[in-house]
């Protein structure tokens, strides 16, 4: 079938034909088509890596939050001039 998307070979490793096994049992309906539970299977991936993505820079937002202004004081105030100073131009 003619197509203007990329497609890709993969090899139905063992590792790649447990995870469609499972995938099998999870979603019955389509227990008779690999590639169609493949596609499920990188679907449901996506769909979980971008909530880790959001958990991880909910996480470091947090850490911001909770550090925030903890070093005030501990510079002079015209530290950054200084530092920007030593350096040649």
């Amino acid at each position: 079938m003619t197509t203007t998307l990329h497609r890709y070979s993969v090899t139905e490793t063992p590792t790649v034909a447990r995870a469609i096994d499972l995938a099998a049992v999870t979603w019955p309906e389509l227990r008779d088509n690999r590639a169609a539970l493949l596609r499920r299977i990188v679907e449901w991936g996506a769909v979980a890596l971008e909530e880790q993505r959001a958990r991880v820079l909910d996480e470091r937002r947090e850490a911001l939050r909770k550090h925030a202004g903890s070093l005030e004081g501990v510079f002079p105030a015209d530290a950054a001039r200084r530092a920007r100073d030593e350096w040649p131009e």
